[in-house]
């Protein structure tokens, strides 16, 4: 894992391309350009280096999660909709090993039921809802802790 150390993979699933304007009143007015902004500062203040991704598409979503094994030192995911029913991306985590961090802008748990059950969280090694924003700075802080403490 030496050759990755510091790399960390950024992976937006789907709609979040459309952040700003979707749903203001569940997922603000902040876009995934400003989010993208503000990982790209802390990680330099961190001394990371993010590749992100953002992609509609399950099998991109999957192929890009398996291309991070001994390229990446970390995953940071918000699998939006593919959260509560992709197999497949789950699978794919579970296989490459590379730790993953699973992100949800609003609180899933607050909001309707189908919403309620992750897929992905039984194989993440966290999983962090409901702060906005601020839920992928948080991410990208404990992604730093656990790619110095490796």
């Amino acid at each position: 894992m030496a050759a990755c150390t510091g790399k960390v993979l950024v992976i937006h699933g789907p709609n979040l391309n459309l952040l700003g304007k979707r749903e203001p009143e569940i997922y603000g007015a902040t876009t995934l350009d400003d989010i993208n902004t503000l990982l790209n500062e802390r990680a330099s203040q961190l001394g990371l280096e993010l590749s992100i991704v953002q992609t509609n598409h399950e099998g991109v979503m999957v192929d890009t999660i398996q291309q991070a094994q001994d390229n990446f030192a970390c995953i940071i995911i918000n699998p939006a909709a593919f959260t509560h029913y992709s197999i497949a991306v789950r699978d794919a985590l579970a296989a490459v090993n590379v730790p993953a961090i699973e992100v949800h802008l609003s609180n899933i748990y607050r909001r309707e039921e189908f919403r309620h059950h992750s897929v992905i969280s039984p194989i993440a090694v966290g999983q962090i809802a409901g702060f906005g924003a601020n839920g992928y700075l948080l991410a990208l802080e404990a992604a730093s802790c656990l790619i110095r403490s490796a």
